[in-house]
């Protein structure tokens, strides 16, 4: 065989098979709107009471595409008819055909109550008597009311070419939704976002209502100005922050996703082990992986809790540790100085002895600062004193100066009773006792602003140690983290 041949085959191949993916797609979207069609009838039979109809439509909707949200409305449309044990049926079926459903609890209620009203309704029939004219069906019962009434649902169809899109709804940091295809029911605003690796990521907005089938089709262009990343950890659900601590948690491990060509720092830390790190240089259509390796580190943790801790600071060992609470972050294992502070408030501290993979948590209660009145008033009397003082001994003074300056001038010294003598001393002792009060008085006043006036603020400290322990999963080995009172 010679290699034209060869090339005219690979050629032929390549051809139907194009032609086969063409047709393929094309049927998928025909069946899609023949459901569709089914469904916009069946919703509108259901609203009206035809109930009978409805089941058919849903059935033909089922048919032209197998969602399992048809089985259910199939249900409902039968449990408005009564026929309880045809809504069991459906139910069930559509239990089965969706494993992972929101509502199983819910539908296995119904389904149980439903089983037990079909089978008195079936048992009370059998005891009527025999009569040319049909049994009539007893009403429902009282668990059967409480059930409330067997509403159907919209559906939410989410596709892409290619398949195998990972959707998240709402926002990228939650844990996927599901890869498409996808079909289910959703109530309320949302924001679908889709990514696959080597292309474009795609978002649209969406208000689903319970009467409409809304088909999102997405088709995704290739990129190759990006790159793609894939960050695990040993530990899993550890923070990964990229290039800022200060713009919060990107992701959580393990993730996957496009990141912009360039260099990144990337942290992944997790409570009780130490902190990964690492620089990468993202290269445009190219794949990246990061392995985080978590070990137990020799640190602990210390949470401040307590009544206004938003208004309080911090401080470990006199320097800031928080500036304001509530406040949980790590810290060096060791003997530490705790203090908890707030303006016009008493502070509280504490020395804690911190073991490795231990989290302390000091809870405040810090009482008001009492005034300082009973201070001020006694520098005041202090100051009052001693200005009395100084006054009374100038007076002295000046009788003492007017004396000598007589002696000086020639005059005889003053007998002893002169009256000047007598006020001179009595200006003298009373200056010693003004000097003597106003001592007193600053003492008091010093000792008033320093002792420890009021309540003193409480705190109570609780340890609780971290205990780390093997875990298997299906998809994860390694080790989990758990706390122990």
């Amino acid at each position: 065989m010679n290699l034209r041949l060869v090339f005219a085959i690979g050629i032929a191949a390549f051809a139907v098979a194009q032609v086969s993916s063409q047709r393929t797609a094309a049927a998928q979207d025909a069946s899609l709107n023949k459901a569709r069609e089914h469904f916009d009838k069946a919703q509108t039979l259901y609203k009206n009471g035809k109930y009978v109809e409805a089941a058919k439509e849903f059935q033909a909707a089922y048919d032209s595409r197998p969602f399992a949200q048809f089985l259910f409305n199939i249900g409902a449309a039968y449990e408005k008819q009564r026929k309880y044990a045809k809504a069991v049926e459906f139910y069930q079926r559509y239990l089965k055909e969706e494993p992972n459903a929101s509502d199983r609890a819910s539908v296995n209620k119904r389904i149980a109550v439903l089983q037990k009203e079909a089978a008195r309704i079936k048992k009370a029939t059998a005891s009527q008597p025999t009569s040319t004219q049909p049994a009539t069906k007893p009403k429902p019962s009282a668990e059967v009311v409480a059930l409330g009434e067997a509403k159907i649902r919209g559906l939410v169809v989410i596709e892409s070419e290619p398949a195998g899109a990972t959707i998240y709804l709402d926002s990228k940091k939650k844990k996927p939704l599901a890869k498409t295809p996808w079909s289910g029911s959703l109530e309320g605003n949302h924001t679908i976002y889709l990514e696959k690796k080597g292309y474009e990521e795609r978002q649209t907005k969406i208000s689903p209502s319970e009467d409409k089938l809304v088909l999102l089709w997405f088709g995704l262009a290739k990129q190759d100005y990006l790159g793609w990343i894939t960050i695990r950890s040993n530990v899993p659900g550890a923070d990964i922050y990229l290039d800022a601590k200060k713009f919060g948690v990107y992701r959580k491990t393990p993730f996957s996703g496009n990141v912009k060509p360039g260099k990144h720092k990337i942290w992944v830390t997790k409570l009780g082990y130490n902190e990964y790190f690492t620089e990468v240089d993202i290269i445009r259509g190219k794949t990246h992986e990061i392995m985080a390796n978590l070990k137990g580190s020799p640190v602990g943790y210390l949470n401040i809790r307590g009544p206004n801790t938003s208004e309080t600071s911090i401080y470990v060992d006199g320097k800031i540790f928080c500036k304001r609470g509530p406040c949980l972050k790590p810290i060096k294992a060791g003997v530490h100085k705790v203090e908890v502070r707030r303006k016009d408030y008493k502070s509280f501290s504490r020395t804690i002895d911190l073991q490795s993979k231990t989290e302390v948590t000091v809870k405040s209660t810090l009482a008001k600062r009492p005034g300082r009145g009973d201070a001020i008033a006694a520098y005041v009397f202090a100051a009052a004193f001693a200005g009395g003082g100084i006054y009374l001994g100038l007076q002295a003074k000046k009788i003492e100066d007017d004396i000598n300056n007589e002696i000086a001038a020639g005059n005889p010294p003053p007998d002893t009773n002169d009256p000047r003598l007598d006020k001179g001393k009595i200006y003298s002792w009373a200056a010693n006792a003004a000097y003597a009060l106003s001592g007193i008085s600053f003492l008091t006043a010093v000792y008033y602003t320093f002792r420890d006036k009021g309540k003193p603020s409480t705190g109570r400290v609780d340890v609780r140690a971290m205990a780390v322990r093997p875990m298997l999963t299906p998809t994860y080995a390694g080790v989990g983290i758990g706390g122990m009172f």
